[in-house]
């Protein structure tokens, strides 16, 4: 059984156990959130949000201050219900013939009784200096944990999953589906979005967050 660490995955690595394949960029529908309605309280938040990010020298600061300040409170504004955002929380899944172990540095999921119970949404912050890596290959292996923890709960296959990584106020979205959970090689199909500046669009942002989770919270969108 070969041990993969979610941190330290590559693209050659990653293609010896799960068959990839990538679709690029481009205006899929799970982007359009044109019905997605914030209310004036969010707006406001947004607002106080961008206007400390404007003021920031975000490039000068660490990856945990940024992630305090920017990240996260984007995040709690799309909790609905039993789906709350997380900071750092451990992943782990067992496939037919690798494991996978590491750290989300975030996650919109459902929670019960004070435990994650369902990811719906994987976080990376991107790693910047001389611990920076290319941070789409521990997003596609947070998703792969993520969707396995999923299908654990529900036995649903393919699972459809999204995630994020942030590049400091920069985000960039991925929906994957995940197939054949239990075979000797899955199948994961990424699709992505462009990027999105959090001190000019958070209200896209927010809305692009909101629709994912409505799909999982079961409310119209």
């Amino acid at each position: 059984m070969e041990k993969l660490t979610l941190s330290a995955l590559s693209s050659s690595y990653l293609k010896r156990w799960v068959n990839l394949t990538e679709y690029g960029i481009a205006e899929y529908d799970w982007l359009n959130v044109d019905a997605i309605i914030l209310n004036e309280t969010e707006l406001q938040q947004l607002q106080y949000l961008k206007l400390k990010l404007r003021n920031s020298r975000l490039l000068l600061m660490n990856e945990a201050t940024i992630w305090a300040r920017g990240i996260y409170p984007l995040l709690s504004l799309a909790e609905q219900g039993p789906i709350q955002a997380w900071s750092e929380v451990a992943l782990h899944a067992t496939y037919s013939q690798f494991e996978l172990d590491g750290i989300a540095d975030g996650v919109l999921g459902k929670c019960v009784s004070g435990f994650l119970e369902s990811p719906y949404l994987v976080v990376v912050e991107a790693k910047r200096g001389l611990e920076a890596t290319n941070p789409v290959y521990q997003l596609y292996g947070q998703l792969l944990a993520a969707a396995h923890l999923n299908w654990e709960n529900d036995s649903q296959d393919p699972q459809e999953i999204f995630g994020c990584y942030t590049v400091a106020d920069s985000w960039s979205f991925v929906r994957a589906e995940i197939a054949g959970l239990s075979a000797d090689k899955p199948t994961l199909r990424v699709e992505f979005s462009r990027e999105y500046s959090e001190r000019s669009e958070a209200e896209i942002l927010v809305k692009i967050l909101k629709r994912i989770i409505a799909k999982y919270h079961h409310q119209p969108v």
